[in-house]
């Protein structure tokens, strides 16, 4: 091998490694929310009603907390859209059903697809953005929320209008998400079977002792995260 093809292959490798050091350190600052494109042609009146939530990626979860997660989502006026949901968590043997909301404005009537958090209780940016929908099956959010030096927030829900999905809609739905930095082995199934709510007053007393006290500050709201 003559010296000028060792020099090539020195050179070659070197950049090699100099893309790979680039990469991983744009990928080490996790402060940021991705850039995101949301859906063109927007129909957010489609978007309106009720939804089930299929799968559920949280980025400060490594386990499913949440279960028989639904969504209905109501606009009070053109520029401001509103989720309300229930969910129960996954280690509650009672199965009890909790209630939540979070509403959005729309900063950009052009963008109606990308929506930001419009209630004064959070301090950082908090950004959704439909990143797909068909409106009478299936939808993908994006939820990412950033604060100053401090590791960002990302979310992601795949909706179906039923309480099941195909298994094909789910993969093309999925493939959509690793260029936001969402590591698809953390996005969890969420079950929709016997989420009716339990009557807590036909419950034995020692039972409702004894279960996890979901009322206290360490559970999560699956749609709002606070910054440490």
């Amino acid at each position: 091998m003559t010296a000028y093809k060792m020099r090539k292959i020195v050179f070659v490798i070197f950049v090699f490694l100099l893309a790979l050091v680039l990469c991983a350190k744009r990928k080490e600052d996790k402060t940021k929310c991705p850039k995101v494109k949301a859906i063109r042609n927007f129909d957010i009146e489609g978007i309106l009603h009720k939804w089930y939530v299929m799968e559920y990626y949280a980025s400060s979860e490594e386990a499913l907390a949440y279960r028989c997660m639904r969504a209905e989502f109501t606009m009070s006026s053109p520029e401001v859209i509103t989720m309300n949901f229930t969910y129960s968590f996954t280690d509650d043997p009672l199965n009890e059903q909790l209630i939540g909301n979070i509403t959005w404005t729309i900063p950009n009537p052009a963008v109606p697809a990308h929506w930001t958090h419009s209630e004064d209780t959070y301090e950082g940016v908090y950004n959704t953005y439909v990143l797909d929908s068909d409106y009478v099956s299936w939808a993908l959010l994006l939820h990412c929320a950033e604060k100053s030096k401090v590791p960002r927030y990302l979310s992601s829900f795949i909706m179906s209008r039923e309480p099941t999905l195909g298994i094909n809609v789910i993969s093309y739905l999925r493939e959509k998400l690793p260029q936001y930095d969402i590591d698809l082995s953390f996005m969890f199934d969420m079950t929709q079977v016997d989420c009716n709510a339990t009557n807590l007053e036909n419950i034995p007393p020692s039972l409702l002792a004894n279960r996890y006290p979901i009322e206290m500050g360490d559970r999560r709201h699956p749609m709002k995260h606070i910054h440490g």
